[in-house]
Order: C-alpha cells, then structure tokens, then sequence
C-alpha cells in the first residue's frame, strides 16, 4: 500500500489546479460532442463544416485537454518545489477508502475512453483529409475552379489523394506538410491568384497515373470525331474526322528505353528549347549553348502532355461546339454560336451572361425572341453554365489562364518540341508531320463519306 501512496497521492495532490481542470473540461466536451456526431463519421461527411468540426476541430481539442493535464501537474509541481511547500509526506491512501476507489475507477474508464476515442479521431481525420469533400470543398474560393472541373472530369469518381499523393506514409507526409503552408497562406490571404501550374514536387507520373493507366498496353488506334460549327446565321455544323495512332505516341515516348529531357525558360513549361532524346540532343535556331544552360531540365512523363487530366479548362468556341452538339444551346437559333462566343468572351461575370445573350434576339430578331422566347433563354443558361465551368473572377481565371498541353488546336501542345524548329548538330529536325500521330480523314465535311462505311451516324456520333 506505501507503494501505491507513494505515487498516487502525489498525483492526487498535485492534480488541483487550473490547468489541469480545464484540460478535463476540454476532453470532456470534447468527448461528449464526438459521441453525439459519431453517427456522421459512418459515411462520407458531404458538408465540409461538419467535417471540419468532427475530424479536426474536435480532435484538436480533445488532444490539446489530453496534453493539458499533465501540463498542470508539472507546473504545479515545479511551483511547490520552488516554493519549499511540496508536503515531504501525504497521507495514506487506503483501498478500502470509497474516494480511492472512485478515483481509480474513474481514472481507469476515463483512459480506456480516451483510447477509443482518440484512436477514432485520429482515424477520421486522416481519412476525412483525404476525401474529395476536404480537397475541394474546405477552401471555397481557392480549390473552386479546381474542382468545379474535376466534377465534370473523366476522374471525378477517383480521389484527389490517389493522384495528388498516391500510395505510402513518405508521400502522405510531405502532402500534409504542403497543405500547411498552403493553409497559412488561404489564412493570411497571401495565395496567387490564379493559382500557379505545374504543381511543383508532384510525385512521378509513373507512381500515380500508371497504377491504373499502363502506357504500353494502350496501343490501338483511336477514331476521334468533332462538331464544329460555323459563325454564320445557321450555325452551318462540319465535321472533323481524324484516327489517332496511340500507339505510336506512346512508342516514341514511354517504351522501354526511351528517355526524354527538356528543359524550358518559363514556370509554364510552354516554351521548350532544348530537347534531348536518349543521347540526340534538338536546340532551337537561335540556342545556341550545348547543354540546357541555367534552365531546369525534366524528364518526360505523362503529365507533360496530359497535364490536365482531371482540371481542364476549356476556350470559348470548343465549350459552345460542345453544348451545341449536346443541344443544350440550340443550332436552330440564328447565330447561335456565334453570339455564345462573343458573350463569353465579353462577360465580367456570370449573372450578366443570360441577359446579353437574351438581348442580341430581342434587338436582331424580335419576332424569332417572341416565338421561341424559352427556347433561347434554355439556351442562354446553358452559355451561363460554360462560363461557370470555365472562368472564375474571384481567382483571376480567364479564357486560356490554364494551358492544355494534350494535342495542339487550343494551345501549343505537341508544338513546344515538335516546332519543325529544333534540330541535331547534323540538321535533323524534330518531325512534325501530321500523319505520324494522326490521319486526317475527313476535315470540315457535312457527312464525311468514312462515317458512313463505319457505320456511324454522323449527327448522332453513335453506332447505327
């Protein structure tokens, strides 16, 4: 029993004071408010408050109350050192002492608790952390062009976590430690605007995107067609028809044995002067160093072309040709497309969008506004919509801000190497024919004679 004495009743003493009974006050409401929300963990917490407060607030206070607790009892032991009035002896405690009893019933149902609990909390956070609901609903006006694409992504069933971080406790580490500083700066409202692409420090395409995309194994020929309409009074439709050899693109970059580097002279990885191909090295015409030079140099993965797998951002005239053929924006309407485009590209902000296009018919055809008066303004939410998905004010995104490097219609793409500009030390240039990766085999046709030996419904795109 002196044994027991001698540690317990110090702890006894030593336990009163402020510190400590605001450490209980602290696990204890934390504690209670758990229990009262835990029927919300069991599922995905789709309102990113309740997520917040359930798996970071509450732990954060529990824990703190946890740390709290002894903290008052060695400050409190300190003090009464320091002071020459910590007791040289207290008195006995006995078992059969009902208060001893108590307390050590208490102490024990309280540790227990505090292990359930604090386990589960954990656990909730670092899995709600991880969910698409913390990633792009936490910080609204940051990450809410970021996921406002990704929802209309081919990945918008896929985690952020599964291609942000991937796999492993290093990766998972490093993540958190970046969120930090990004948090901080969503604080002190220090972010850019917009936010900067590429991602620095991404982990390796080879270690995210290839756990489920096997670039050698996806090697057959692809048909591709596209819509586009014309900016004339019926929005004349034409069709583009090309086949796409992906195999031979992923060949001449991802096969075994193939090493691509490049460097390039802006944060955008747009401008690219000098390339090296295995031991081949393509300098544009007025670089003239052997080397890369003082620009950072990369080794080619999946991301340099694909670098907007799951957050792309469309132009004007493909956003519209794609509403268009989806009849969201009518091509009856006379200059449709063409009025789309011009109110996007006008537009300072999304609630002007329905009237401006709204007000071209009621001043240029009033008899077509007054006969098909929803049919236009069905249409003119839908040119809304396209604005929405695409610009966002509030972040300085504008038409073109975020560059799509897959193909080279929009933006430069393939054409940052493939510039028919570089070349080796012998002449050599870097190809850029067009039937390497591509052929073409209908362009601006109204019924492309290929579709119809497919069998492919030309106005539907599908199979007959």
């Amino acid at each position: 029993m002196n044994s027991r004495s001698n540690w317990l009743s110090p702890v006894v003493f030593l336990s009163s004071n402020w510190i400590s009974m605001i450490g209980v006050g602290l696990v204890t409401t934390a504690g209670i408010s758990w229990a009262f929300l835990l029927p919300s963990t069991f599922h995905e917490m789709s309102n990113p408050y309740l997520g917040i407060l359930t798996a970071m607030i509450l732990p954060t206070i529990f824990f703190l109350g946890l740390a709290l607790i002894p903290l008052g009892i060695w400050i409190r032991w300190k003090r009464e050192k320091a002071r020459g009035s910590y007791p040289a002896e207290f008195p006995p405690l006995d078992w059969a002492s009902p208060d001893l009893r108590r307390l050590v019933v208490f102490v024990g149902t309280m540790t227990a608790l505090n292990l359930v609990i604090g386990s589960h909390t954990t656990y909730s956070a670092v899995s709600y952390m991880d969910s698409t609901t913390f990633c792009g609903l936490t910080c609204h006006t940051v990450m809410k062009p970021e996921y406002t694409a990704y929802q209309a992504s081919a990945h918008s069933r896929v985690e952020c976590t599964k291609c942000h971080i991937g796999p492993g406790a290093s990766w998972f580490v490093k993540a958190k430690l970046s969120g930090l500083r990004q948090v901080i700066a969503v604080t002190l409202n220090t972010y850019e605007r917009p936010i900067p692409t590429p991602v620095r420090n991404l982990r390796p395409a080879r270690e995210t995107c290839e756990a489920c995309h096997w670039p050698q194994k996806y090697g057959e020929d692809k048909l591709r067609t596209r819509t586009v309409y014309s900016d004339d009074e019926t929005n004349t439709a034409k069709k583009n028809v090309l086949l796409l050899r992906i195999g031979v693109i992923h060949s001449a970059h991802l096969r075994e044995g193939v090493k691509i580097q490049y460097a390039h002279s802006d944060e955008k990885r747009q401008t690219i002067p000098w390339v090296k191909y295995n031991d081949t090295v393509y300098r544009a015409p007025d670089y003239k160093t052997d080397g890369p030079g003082n620009m950072p140099v990369r080794d080619m993965d999946c991301m340099d072309c694909h670098n907007r797998p799951a957050h792309a951002f469309e132009l004007p005239e493909r956003s519209v040709d794609r509403s268009m053929w989806q009849r969201a924006i009518s091509a009856s309407l006379p200059f449709a497309k063409k009025t789309s485009v011009e109110v996007l590209k006008a537009a300072k902000n999304s609630e002007g969008v329905p009237s401006a296009f709204e007000s071209f018919y009621q001043k240029s055809y009033p008899a077509v506004y007054s006969q098909r008066r929803e049919e236009i303004r069905s249409s003119a939410k839908a040119v809304q919509a396209i604005y929405d998905r695409n610009v966002f004010p509030e972040m300085a995104i504008t038409w073109g801000a975020y560059p799509n490097n897959l193909g080279h219609n929009d933006f430069p793409g393939c054409f940052r190497c493939h510039d028919d500009a570089k070349a080796d030390t012998s002449g050599k240039k870097m190809t850029q024919d067009c039937n390497t990766c591509h052929s073409l085999l209908a362009m601006e046709e109204d019924a492309p004679k290929i579709l119809g030996e497919l069998g492919v419904d030309a106005e539907a795109g599908t199979k007959k």
